[in-house]
């Protein structure tokens, strides 16, 4: 993965400005250890921030032990059914048995078997290893997959689940209960990432509201970031942060669980792929920035950026923690003790609000957007029309 690009004067990431997009202004948090490259682009080519943070990593599946005795398992003793659920996974499992000598064996075993995938991609990843699937559901969906089963009955039937690193809630435990018996097929292992320090300053960047928005592609890495943030004593200040000002966004229901288990409400695509989460994000994060009619300009407040007639102002974090209380009451003028304590670190100094309020007019570039009240504080300059609007709100 890329490294960030911090800009000397404030540390922030950069996130240009030619040609910005649609989350231009805003800053994603990525967890993802695999395919992490892939949605950082996707992000960052629609002119978001990017920090990434890989909440875990994936153990080799040569070096998996595991993997190893549930193969042999399987060739030894014939399952009745295969149920397939990721490409990467299958295609992983196949390459190690190859890696083992029992490439053939298993996939001679594999022909003789029903085998049910979970989606195209799966479809995808068992004809190319030369083996045809007997059925998949065209909403992509294990529960779908579990129905079918349970319908057709279970009972004295062996069944092989290729198991992906995420929980599968309620489908191995409903298999048994329907009489059959499960071999587990665990095709790669999730471990701590060995560098932590990216996790940290990703929930730090979290709990102070640095972050737009964290996208999850895996219910492993969410629940890692939740642990994490726990035995830092950070988690009640996560999940405030996730609840109101942080949007969490997963790639599907099954990656959301362990945050809707803490009581975060999530976002899901769809479509429980990379370009619809994406695409998600695309909408949500412009839709809740705020935008006002401000001395003749047009003004919307994003992340660690404003849009001023459309132009990409970037904005340092000071400026942009008296612009959001500026912003709360527009029109209404702001005494400067309630500016300064949204100045983190400023103490008593009423000095650091003027001075933070000529940087921000400077990035700004149009000064007369905040007028100042003489012995009073700031206001945002509301156009007048804009102005009995607020009033009568």
């Amino acid at each position: 993965m890329y490294d960030e690009q911090q800009r000397p004067e404030d540390g922030r990431p950069d996130h240009g400005r030619a040609d910005h997009g649609p989350l231009a202004g805003f800053t994603v948090g990525v967890t993802a250890a695999r395919r992490a490259e892939e949605l950082g682009a996707l992000l960052q080519r629609r002119g978001a921030a990017v920090v990434h943070a890989p909440a875990l990593r994936i153990v080799p599946l040569s070096d998996d032990g595991e993997l190893l005795a549930a193969t042999k398992e399987i060739i030894d003793q014939a399952p009745d059914i295969v149920v397939a659920t990721t490409a990467i996974g299958f295609r992983g499992w196949v390459e190690a048995a190859e890696g083992w000598g029992l490439g053939e064996d298993l996939l001679a075993r594999l022909r003789g078997v029903r085998l049910l995938a979970r989606g195209p991609k799966v479809k995808g990843a068992i004809r190319a290893a030369g083996l045809t699937e007997e059925w998949s559901p065209a909403s992509e969906s294990m529960a779908e997959v579990l129905d079918r089963l349970l319908e057709e009955g279970v009972e004295n039937r062996r069944v092989a689940v290729q198991l992906h690193g995420e929980p599968l809630p309620g489908f191995v435990e409903s298999l048994r209960a329907g009489g059959a018996e499960v071999v587990g097929v665990p095709v790669y292992r999730w471990m701590p990432p060995e560098d932590i320090g990216p996790v940290d300053r990703l929930l730090d960047a979290a709990v102070a509201r640095a972050l737009d928005a964290v996208t999850f592609t895996s219910a492993p890495a969410a629940a890692s970031l939740l642990s994490r943030a726990e035995k830092r004593g950070l988690l009640p200040e996560l999940l405030g942060a996730l609840g109101h000002d942080v949007l969490p966004v997963c790639v599907g229901p099954v990656t959301a669980l362990p945050l809707q288990a803490q009581g975060v409400d999530t976002l899901q695509p769809e479509r429980f792929r990379l370009g619809p989460l994406v695409q998600l994000l695309c909408q949500e994060l412009p839709a809740r920035a705020r935008s006002l009619p401000v001395a003749g300009h047009r003004v919307e407040i994003r992340g660690h950026a404003v849009l001023v007639d459309g132009e990409l102002r970037p904005v340092p974090p000071a400026g942009m923690s008296l612009l959001r209380v500026l912003s709360r009451r527009p029109g209404w003028v702001v005494p400067r003790a309630e500016l300064l304590r949204a100045l983190p670190g400023a103490g008593r100094d009423e000095h650091a609000v003027e001075t933070a309020m000529a940087r921000l007019r400077t990035a700004l570039g149009a000064p007369k957007l905040i007028q100042t009240v003489v012995k009073r504080g700031y206001r945002l300059a509301l156009d007048p029309a804009a102005d009995a609007k607020y009033a009568d709100a």
